[in-house]
């Protein structure tokens, strides 16, 4: 009888022991696998010239932190990332910052808009895509010149 005890309690040992490995395999491709959504999410991205919205008017931006022939990222009154350009002087356009391909947060570069995840680029006066795997142009919406103040149109 001794040895019946001794035998379930090593099976028992056995079990837990295996449930214990499962257990790890499991936990490890979990954290993976938030690990490459996190990568691909919409924040994924990290843009180095984030600019809040201004001032007291509810403006996205001010129109003097937009470079002419450039753009700068913002956000919008509910909070989602966007690209505010200036193509000429006083005239400016406004694209979402989401990459059509994988939903990154695009970032301005010069003339350009970058996606930091897998490489689209945007021209940034017109939201065209001119190369990566973006299947189409940024999704623009209205802006106008509001006193000093780029706000939604």
């Amino acid at each position: 009888m001794t040895d019946t005890i001794a035998q379930d309690a090593l099976i028992e040992a056995t079990r837990s022991a295996r449930l214990s490995r499962r257990s790890v395999l499991i936990g490890t491709a979990a954290v993976a696998g938030v690990g490459v959504l996190a990568a691909c999410s919409p924040s994924g991205g990290s843009p180095s010239d984030t600019t809040t919205p201004g001032g007291s008017t509810g403006g996205l931006v001010a129109l003097a932190d937009v470079p002419v022939g450039g753009a700068v990222s913002a956000t919008d009154a509910a909070g989602d990332p966007v690209i505010i350009a200036q193509p000429e002087a006083g005239t400016v356009v406004g694209f979402s910052a989401i990459c059509t391909h994988m939903g990154c947060t695009v970032a301005p570069d010069g003339a350009e808009l970058k996606c930091p995840c897998h490489g689209s680029v945007y021209d940034a006066a017109t939201g065209a895509n001119v190369s990566g795997p973006a299947p189409r142009p940024l999704d623009a919406f209205n802006v106008k010149v509001d006193g000093d103040q780029v706000v939604e149109a």
